[in-house]
């Protein structure tokens, strides 16, 4: 008997699909970006069509309902939409298409070119919202990931299939270390998603930061003057190319700049159809979506590639705890770098703070002499920077703390690590360089 009622649900939702009459309703209201259709059903997520008075359909997603109405959000926001305008929904999840053809391209949200050529030849369909993995079935985190960053490399060493978040206040530099970890970063392909950027950066970017990687990289952009359901659709898409990539034995790294701009896309979104604020504003769905969506990028299953995530969180004011946004993402990353703004304004680049930064998957990916020497460059850093005060007063015998007059004594080689200009440092030539700052007698 359960066997015949899945059949008969299989052929209800096959006949849906393959429908050739098309439904109308109307738009009866609009609240800001949220347009109320009635006459019409649809499932949450599913994509519409909204006839304009110009004869052009325009695009938008189910977001919720109310009261016998389906409450729309239009991609590129309400404007041409008038009281009354005719909405198809179709019965499904959207589903970009997918292919070789994206490499060396910049596109939007909805996948049409910002670059002046004509749009990418694709033609695999990848689900938008992703295709779920067993974590059971997921490889686990096994292979050192070489970002071509000395101090990460050395310090924080990262996971093929890793997810970190790279913290950091407005100005501090974080851009250009992404520019760095795309260029350098020993994966097969680069997918970078520029969520809520200004114009003048996203072009930036492609042009002086991401540089020999272009040729193997998609940019995803969304800036700052797209809707809110544009900028989570960027995001989305971005996922979605890097999911297929990985689906077909790829090693791909994810960039996403920013997280927060994601957090806060979505917040307007939850706001806009109702939801209740909660921290800051934000509503209790964006949390979940956003563990959702940095569960997206991992390991796939055995015979499958990896995306190694790196997800940047605009830290407000640069406080680290207070942020909920900050507070949430250490929670469901694998690790976190810190970029420090008093390092930045003296001129230390990359200015990353050594020691709150943090990768956790770390003492399974290195050797254990490297796990000692690391935490023993750890130490004595912290050590440096906790008596520096103290140091440039004059103040200080030596003498009195032994690891304090170790951390003096080996400052300029500890620095060579942590120090580095935009050519890369593999991850053998970081951990030589560690060795060296630790082990040798003469420093």
């Amino acid at each position: 008997m359960e066997r015949i009622r899945t059949l008969a649900a299989e052929r209800v939702n096959e006949a849906i699909r393959t429908d050739p009459v098309k439904r109308y309703g109307r738009v009866v209201r609009s609240s800001g970006d949220v347009l109320r259709a009635s006459g019409i059903r649809a499932p949450i997520g599913a994509r519409c069509l909204i006839d304009t008075e110009g004869g052009q359909a325009i695009a938008a997603e189910v977001v919720g309902f109310e009261e016998g109405s389906l409450l729309i959000m239009p991609e590129q926001g309400t404007r041409g939409v008038v009281r009354g305008a005719r909405v198809h929904a179709e019965n499904r999840a959207p589903a970009p298409l997918m292919g070789p053809a994206h490499f060396g391209r910049v596109i939007d949200g909805r996948g049409l070119p910002l670059d002046s050529k004509v749009p990418p030849n694709v033609a695999h369909p990848w689900p938008l919202m992703g295709v779920p993995i067993n974590p059971m079935l997921r490889e686990r985190i096994a292979v050192p990931f070489d970002v071509g960053v000395s101090a990460i490399n050395a310090l924080a060493t990262l996971g093929r299939g890793m997810r970190v978040g790279l913290f950091a206040g407005s100005g501090v530099g974080k851009t250009t270390l992404l520019g760095m970890m795309a260029r350098h970063a020993k994966a097969d392909i680069a997918v970078v998603g520029m969520i809520g950027e200004r114009g003048r950066e996203i072009r930036e970017f492609v042009e002086d930061h991401l540089g020999a990687a272009k040729p193997r990289s998609v940019v995803v952009a969304s800036p700052a003057d797209e809707t809110a359901l544009g900028r989570v659709h960027g995001a989305y898409l971005a996922a979605a190319i890097a999911e297929y990539w990985r689906d077909q034995g790829k090693q791909v790294l994810l960039v996403v700049d920013s997280l927060t701009r994601l957090a806060m896309a979505l917040r307007e979104i939850g706001l806009a159809i109702g939801e209740p604020p909660a921290t800051k504003g934000y509503p209790p769905s964006v949390f979940g979506a956003l563990s959702a969506y940095v569960e997206r990028a991992g390991n796939g299953a055995k015979g499958k590639g990896s995306i190694t995530g790196i997800y940047t969180v605009l830290v407000e004011g640069d406080d680290h705890v207070g942020d909920p946004i900050a507070d949430s993402a250490r929670g469901v990353l694998d690790g976190h770098i810190v970029l420090s703004r008093s390092l930045a304004e003296a001129g230390f680049y990359p200015p990353i703070d050594i020691v709150t930064s943090l990768s956790r998957p770390m003492p399974s990916l290195v050797s254990k002499q490297h796990a000692q020497m690391a935490a023993r460059f750890r130490a004595l850093w912290a050590r440096l920077q906790e008596k520096q005060d103290i140091i440039d007063l004059g103040a200080y015998a030596p003498g009195r703390d032994l690891l304090l007059d170790e951390a003096i004594r080996r400052r300029a080689a500890m620095e060579q690590v942590i120090r580095q200009n935009t050519s890369a440092v593999s991850l053998e030539d970081s951990i030589a360089a560690l060795a060296n700052s630790i082990m040798d007698p003469n420093k």
